[in-house]
């Protein structure tokens, strides 16, 4: 991953652009408990860039 990650919280849609996903993506992991962990601050959903980091280290350990 070229793109370093911000050092604030994510939302979904800084995710799917991060990721080169669409929103619905995130959504549809977030549903099926398969993406990167998240929580809510009220109604908003955001993703802190730690676990994104972690998430995205183990899919490319899952990938090799």
């Amino acid at each position: 991953m070229t793109r370093s990650l911000p050092p604030r919280y994510l939302t979904p849609v800084d995710l799917a652009e991060l990721l080169g996903v669409p929103v619905e993506t995130v959504y549809q992991w977030r549903r099926k408990h398969t993406g990167p962990r998240g929580f809510r601050v009220g109604r908003h959903l955001r993703f802190d860039p730690e676990d994104v980091r972690s998430w995205i280290a183990g899919q490319m350990g899952e990938a090799a």
